[in-house]
């Protein structure tokens, strides 16, 4: 709820002369960040919709996680009753202005199901950030470096899971094209990919690719001038809390990155309020850690506010939480040694107020009770009040589906992000070349194939040859034999002939002789 100068009333404490002191929320601060934090069941989250709805009505768009599924109620007026209708009363909201009344709001969802499709590109992501995703070790994280830098080298794009792993692949079939910025692992490039088929297996590869959100789809006013409430549906996604952190991480660097420097607003441009804000550092790299410390610290100059909702400020690295300068802690229980030392911790965060024990107030807060302490016009933090919260204005609790649906339907992001794009990148450019590649290869593949036939050609035709020059000189050879063996028997026919006629006639002459020897002997024998 916004007072006549323009802040942001968001909790009431009780002074002892019985009067109610109002504890607002200076705009030009909100750039200093803030911390909400208490125990399950104390109020965190009425406090998130009371900031969130104020900031809006201040036309500050916001940016919050929806843990629950309840802060949905936001696009509802309120119908209070019970505790809130009590408080409302025992305030005397109705004479400050306090009205139900719904706030303009814009649904988001990784999967698409209860809201618009919230995508990243790759690249965007950054090898960081995707490491972190991804738990890699610092060897695989280094290779996953190499990979973003060959890809930038060679124009490959890269926008889903499916650009990542054929870059992969690449950098698995072609080392050598690779060896310049570095040795690559098999055994390390085996893990990477066996990480991101866990990561597909988890669903969370639907929030890799185009449409990429555009940063200023989430700094939009509806025609009133309030600022929309954009709000991400996490019920589910903060079952996978790397990829939570990892997704809250991203939009903290693009719009670091996107947006130039305005110094300090007079209300800034955008409110990120992140529930479960612990998740984003459990188990964070040095370097990761140091890049998160840099940006909370100069995102402020962008004009973007940051609020963390957790349990216990100990769950903020300290880098982190010096720079958050609004703070709403809620109740903390402390029936152990380790409770009550971090119920010391948080009252130590506060400047202290000489009529409060901090420590013991933050142990004795009841529901919708908390301890705050906001920065005044100089930038000092307030001494720390004892405060109840406002209630909001909205409907306290989940609308319906059909309403959420509603909603979803009339938004000006309707239509825009719903229907995925799948545009040239890295696989396809990739696949175009192996594709390429193959051909080139089968051509020379058929190529020597028609090469090896013509030679085989050329030796039977070589070898037909030989025969028949083989086949020639045979016959030729046989026919010299043959001529050659005629004129031996011709020559050996006229011998033999000539021979039986020299024989025949000695023979016969001395048959002859012998003949007339006989013939004339008998006749003169016989005188």
């Amino acid at each position: 709820m916004l007072t006549s100068d323009k802040r942001l009333f968001i909790a009431s404490a009780p002074q002892k002369d019985g009067t109610m002191k109002e504890l607002c929320l200076n705009p030009r601060m909100v750039n200093r960040h803030g911390l909400i934090t208490g125990a399950t069941g104390t109020g965190k989250t009425v406090t998130l919709q009371n900031m969130a709805e104020s900031f809006s009505a201040l036309g500050v768009p916001v940016f919050l996680t929806d843990i629950k599924g309840d802060l949905s109620g936001l696009m509802l007026p309120g119908n209070p009753e019970g505790g809130i209708a009590a408080r409302i009363a025992e305030l005397g909201l109705p004479a400050h202005g306090y009205v139900n009344r719904a706030c303009p709001v814009c649904f988001w969802d990784v999967s698409g199901q209860k809201g618009h499709p919230l995508r990243a590109a790759i690249s965007d992501m950054g090898p960081l950030l995707l490491a972190r995703l991804l738990n890699l070790s610092e060897a695989q994280s280094g290779i996953l470096n190499i990979v973003f830098r060959a890809a930038d080298d060679q124009g490959l794009l890269l926008l889903d899971l499916k650009d990542l792993r054929a870059m992969l692949a690449l950098a698995r079939e072609d080392r050598d094209s690779f060896k310049d910025y570095g040795h690559i692992s098999t055994a390390s490039l085996g893990a990477i990919q066996r990480a991101l088929l866990q990561l597909e297996a988890d669903g969370a590869d639907a929030f890799f690719g185009e449409p990429a959100l555009r940063i200023e789809d989430l700094m939009l006013n509806d025609i009133e001038g309030r600022g929309i409430i954009n709000i991400l549906a996490a019920d589910r996604l903060i079952n996978q809390p790397r990829a939570y952190a990892a997704l809250l991480l991203w939009l903290l660097s693009e719009l670091y990155e996107q947006l130039p420097e305005v110094g300090d607003r007079e209300i800034p441009r955008l409110v990120l309020m992140f529930d479960e804000a612990h998740l984003l550092f459990d188990d964070v790299s040095d370097v990761l850690l140091s890049k998160m410390e840099q940006v909370t610290r100069l995102i402020r100059s962008k004009g973007v506010g940051v609020c963390f909702i957790t349990q216990n400020p100990a769950d903020i690295p300290d880098t982190v939480l010096s720079q958050l300068g609004n703070r709403v802690q809620h109740a903390l229980r402390a029936y152990t040694p380790r409770d009550q030392k971090a119920v010391r911790a948080a009252a130590e965060s506060f400047r202290p107020n000489p009529n409060i024990d901090t420590a013991r107030a933050i142990a004795d807060l009841k529901t919708g009770e908390a301890l705050v302490s906001f920065l005044n016009a100089k930038g000092a933090p307030e001494m720390v009040e004892r405060a109840l919260v406002l209630p909001p204005e909205s409907l306290v609790g989940p609308a319906s589906d059909a309403q959420r649906a509603a909603a979803m339907a009339s938004s000006r992001m309707a239509g825009r992000y719903d229907t995925p794009i799948d545009r040239e990148s890295a696989y396809e450019m990739l696949t175009d070349r192996f594709t390429a590649r193959q051909r080139e290869e089968d051509a020379l593949r058929r190529e020597k194939e028609q090469e090896k036939r013509r030679r085989e050609e050329h030796k039977r035709e070589k070898e037909m040859a030989r025969l028949e020059r083989e086949r020639e000189r045979e016959e030729t050879r046989r026919r010299k034999e043959e001529e050659k063996n005629d004129v031996f028997g011709a020559l050996l026919g006229e011998v033999a002939r000539s021979t039986r006629r020299t024989v025949t006639g000695a023979v016969g002459r001395k048959i002859g002789q012998s003949l007339i020897r006989g013939i004339l002997g008998g006749l003169f024998g016989g005188k």
